[in-house]
């Protein structure tokens, strides 16, 4: 079966499984590290909670079916675990069955994980990550060459990746036609990195000049990923450099390493790697043929719903159309805003609660707060809690689910929920009162970083809460 396999691209694909299972790494260690304040059981939004209204046929998850934190911790730490062992080369060590029930338990313990998890595990990345590492179970190991149709499948993921996010730019905000969205998203995005403030102060023809490479490397270059080699290797590069340079400028969580690696699995490596190992041509069993093709026919049939969607004047980002996210579509930063609201925690412990005060302010470890921290680089580590303090500030609506029981969980000094931040004002017993005000951020200019050290000025807007205590039957306003 010659036209099944593609000897030529071995390195491609041991490249691209091994950045995979270290993206994985990186999802099942934050699941891990930040459920019990997120989704535990004594969580914020309890896992418990959820799945006693939501059926098993709407988040298909092995949570449904018994939950306890110990369980959860089990499942986080194992698929770190495999994640590791595949990263390190696991999968080409075992037959090609075992390999591929590796990369279907990875798969099987994060939709688990995402199905559950609501409005902290929303975004694109985690059903780009579902989709990507469905295919990945498929793709064999060094056992059989690479399957022709499956490096295919993953360059339509990447299609639609780039595709959907560079129609839902010219769909949506207007800066995005003029060229002039990077005057503020480097210092508006969720969560700015530690050269932001840095690719915010760059001249304006080079901003405008950023705008018209993203539309080229958005709109045109993922069209010549279904060309013949070495076009589509080059067109992969350039995807693969555009990404870099997102990676430098902000905090996207493992979105842009994700999609560097499937750029990856479209470059024909032949040159660099020399001839393929010779197990790299031995014909594939039936059995495999017969799910390679099987998976093939899925995909296309399910591709219809992304499909509609991207020619669709009503286009939406990141939606999933199946409870087990096969196939979805994609796009980012349809709306790029102009101004910067960061919503300020702070707790006191007078026991009357004045304006004037002795408040302390909450320090998050990604998101903006004090004014002479420099931002930090997180990705591809996702900071859940500061991503969604971003929303909240947009609009209270985002964090109506959420940012009571937040609150709750510091005004008792909840372990868990601390360790999600980097700084807790009060290490000995916690405040009686918790407030939140919203400021409006923007970055210094030159002249003022020289002379404060301040990266950031803000000015107070308005009260997002009012003084609020711990009450017997919860938190009620002061």
């Amino acid at each position: 079966m010659d036209w099944f396999v593609g000897p030529g691209y071995w390195l491609g694909r041991l490249v691209f499984q091994r950045a995979l299972a270290g993206v994985y790494l990186c999802a099942f260690l934050g699941a891990a590290l930040q459920f019990r304040a997120l989704i535990g059981a004594r969580g914020m939004l309890p896992v418990p909670e959820y799945v006693s209204w939501v059926p098993f046929k709407r988040a298909p998850s092995l949570f449904q079916l018994r939950y306890s934190d110990r369980l959860f911790a089990c499942c986080a730490w194992a698929g770190a675990a495999v994640a590791a062992a595949l990263a390190a080369g696991a999968g080409d060590a075992v037959p090609l069955g075992c390999a591929m029930a590796m990369w279907a338990l990875l798969w099987v313990l994060y939709l688990s994980i995402v199905n559950v998890g609501q409005t902290w595990y929303a975004f694109g990345w985690e059903s780009l990550l579902l989709e990507v590492g469905f295919l990945a179970v498929f793709l064999g190991n060094a056992d059989v060459g690479p399957p022709v149709l499956v490096l295919w499948l993953l360059r339509w993921v990447l299609f639609r990746v780039e595709f959907g996010a560079g129609l839902i730019k010219m769909r949506g905000d207007a800066c995005w036609r003029d060229l002039t969205c990077l005057y503020y998203h480097h210092e508006t995005q969720p969560m700015p990195g530690p050269l932001s403030w840095f690719f915010h102060r760059l001249p304006r023809r080079l901003h405008r000049l950023e705008c018209g490479a993203n539309h080229v490397t958005q709109l045109l270059v993922p069209v010549l990923l279904f060309t013949p080699q070495p076009v589509a290797s080059v067109a992969a590069g350039a995807v693969v450099a555009t990404q870099l340079w997102l990676v430098l400028s902000g905090n996207f969580a493992w979105l842009n390493w994700l999609t560097i690696t499937l750029a990856l699995s479209a470059v024909d490596f032949t040159g660099l790697a020399g001839p393929p190992p010779a197990a790299a041509g031995n014909p594939a069993p039936l059995w495999f043929v017969v799910l390679v093709c099987a998976l093939t026919v899925l995909v296309l049939a399910l591709s219809r719903h992304p499909v509609r969607n991207m020619i669709s004047r009503r286009q939406v980002m990141n939606r999933s159309f199946d409870a087990l996210h096969l196939v979805n579509t994609y796009g980012a930063f349809g709306t790029v805003g102009r101004i910067r609201d960061e919503v300020v925690v702070e707790g006191t412990a007078d026991p009357v609660p004045r304006e004037d005060g002795h408040w302390r302010e909450y320090g998050f470890k990604g998101k903006p707060g004090a004014l002479r921290r420099v931002p930090r680089q997180f990705a591809p580590y996702h900071l859940r809690l500061d991503w969604l303090m971003w929303f909240a500030a947009l609009s209270p609506g985002y964090a109506r689910d959420w940012f009571g029981p937040f609150v709750e969980r510091l005004l008792a000094g909840d372990r868990d929920t601390l360790r999600l931040l980097r700084h807790n004002p009060f290490p000995d017993a916690p405040p009686l009162f918790v407030r939140a005000r919203v400021y409006r951020y923007r970055f210094t200019t030159w002249r003022e970083l020289r002379a404060t050290g301040a990266w950031w000025h803000r000015t107070l807007l308005r009260e997002y809460l009012p003084p609020t205590r711990l009450a017997a039957t919860g938190s009620r306003g002061a």
